[in-house]
């Protein structure tokens, strides 16, 4: 993937540079300090969407300045259900970094975040770069090397997740971290439309889903990925991971949980929390 170096979008923006840094500011004290801020939307009524992208894109351009690498990207509202309760009618995307991965074998650190929660995922691996602004769903198929089983850890820093769209494209997506379990499915040995997935929090059945509950096919949610960040002169690149979209509802992390999240076909993937 490019280095974090992202032009500004080319459309009209609605708030001034200044407020759209003191926005981005905010949102990174929050999540340094774990105090939430209350909700963008409801603060700056104006706020639109090319404004909640800018304001990621700051405080995405200061990690980069720190050091931070870019691994993949993160795919929200992929669901209709959540694109009509936020009035939507496309999903929107944040960023995953290498900083943010959580791993299997280590109790996620709940004090770290605000209000976290898990979502079951498909995990989609490049094997090749994907085109931009034309990519296609048989692009998608043709260049993914493996699915793997993944659990995102999503937060909010806006207080008790009253967020609306632009609240949470403008805090990464409400991403937090990630993890991938280590089995790796060939595509040709899956149909990535008919996976059944189960997530158990400490022994228990909490969420069942399926991965056609994201947009039909999560191939789709990657394929508008793609075309969505070529529009800063971005590609997906070979190597990149992608979570297109939750399975399941999101469930809330507490300490002492331990999450199970089982696919059909594609194993299982584990993250515990202290």
């Amino acid at each position: 993937m490019a280095t974090g170096r992202y032009p500004r979008w080319k459309e009209h923006s609605v708030l001034t540079d200044a407020l759209r840094k003191e926005l981005a500011d905010e949102l990174a004290a929050a999540e340094r300090t774990r105090v939430p801020i209350d909700p963008l939307a409801v603060r700056h009524p104006e706020i639109d969407v090319v404004d909640a992208y800018e304001i990621q894109l700051i405080n995405m351009r200061q990690r980069f300045d720190g050091g931070a690498r870019v691994v993949g990207h993160k795919v929200g509202l992929s669901s209709k259900a959540m694109q009509q309760m936020m009035g939507v009618d496309e999903p929107d995307y944040g960023h995953l970094l290498a900083e943010m991965e959580v791993f299997e074998d280590v109790p996620v650190d709940t004090s770290k975040y605000l209000y976290p929660r898990v979502e079951v995922e498909v995990g989609f691996i490049l094997g090749a770069d994907l085109p931009g602004e034309d990519c296609t769903e048989e692009d998608v198929r043709k260049a993914t090397v493996a699915y793997a089983p993944s659990i995102e850890l999503i937060d909010t820093r806006i207080k008790d997740w009253k967020i609306a769209l632009c609240d949470t494209i403008a805090d990464n997506a409400s991403s937090a971290g990630y993890v991938l379990g280590k089995q790796r499915v060939s595509p040709d040995q899956l149909d990535i439309k008919n996976i059944d997935a189960v997530l158990t929090r400490n022994g228990e059945v909490i969420a069942e889903g399926r991965s056609d509950a994201v947009l039909g096919d999560p191939t789709i949610a990657v394929a508008w990925l793609a075309r969505k960040v070529a529009s800063f002169g971005v590609r997906l690149k070979a190597g990149d991971i992608v979570l297109p979209g939750s399975c399941t509802r999101a469930i809330d992390a507490r300490p002492g949980d331990e999450f199970i999240a089982e696919f059909a076909g594609l194993g299982s993937v584990h993250l515990g929390f202290a």
